[in-house]
């Protein structure tokens, strides 16, 4: 079970994301309460260990500026969380090695999720980024051969419902492990990380969207 804790803006928060066990850390630079820096997450970014996923969140940016962030800010992927087409997504792919494509629940990109090439995508509640849940039956519209990763509204008391109910690749959580925003609480980003990994059935060996699609400190 792949889990991403989204909205860090500090080093602290970082670092005990990566010791409660996530996989990838999200650094907002699109308008938002969590935004950061490139020079902020760069600072970042060089402490963390290699096999950590260092995410940058996008919200309809121009392919330039968002190399010119990757490159400042050191991510390593980058999350497209508004209404980019599929042809900024195959600009993106020729300089960024990985990336989340995020889709609103229930949306016509929802539904077409297999054609921006990439099959890594975020489902997201219809007023992405409010924190809020969201019908979770509407998964069932996204094409198969997929990396479903599941966010909106999440917290340490419904990532296991969730996580029976859609079996995604992943879930991705921000406001649900926070003390106040752009703060990480301690005890919710334990818990939500151990309730999400306890809730994951066992791998099926024969699918490979079981596996990590990629080795993360790859360079």
């Amino acid at each position: 079970m792949f889990v991403k804790i989204c909205g860090i803006t500090n080093e602290d928060d970082a670092l005990l994301a990566v010791a409660m066990g996530a996989d990838a850390v999200g650094f907002v630079f699109a308008p938002s309460t969590r935004q950061v820096s490139a020079q902020v997450v760069y600072d970042i970014t060089r402490r963390l260990p290699p096999e950590i996923l260092t995410v940058g969140v996008f919200k309809d940016d121009l392919p330039d500026r968002i190399f010119d962030i990757v490159s400042k800010s050191g991510v390593k992927a980058v999350q497209l969380h508004g209404h980019e087409p599929v042809s900024t997504v195959a600009a993106l792919a020729d300089n960024v090695r990985w990336i989340i494509k995020a889709v609103a629940a229930g949306s016509r990109e929802a539904r077409i999720a297999n054609q921006f090439g990439t099959d890594l995508i975020l489902v997201d509640a219809p007023e992405a980024g409010s924190g809020t849940v969201f019908d979770w039956s509407l998964t069932d519209q996204i094409p198969s051969g997929i990396r479903l990763i599941l966010a909106g509204g999440l917290t340490p008391e419904n990532v296991a419902e969730a996580v029976n109910y859609v079996n995604p690749w992943g879930v991705d959580v921000s406001s649900g492990v926070e003390s106040a925003p752009g703060k990480k609480d301690a005890i919710k980003l334990r818990r939500f990380i151990a309730n999400a990994r306890a809730a994951a059935p066992p791998e099926d060996p024969t699918s490979g969207l079981n596996e990590f699609p990629y080795d993360w400190a790859d360079e």
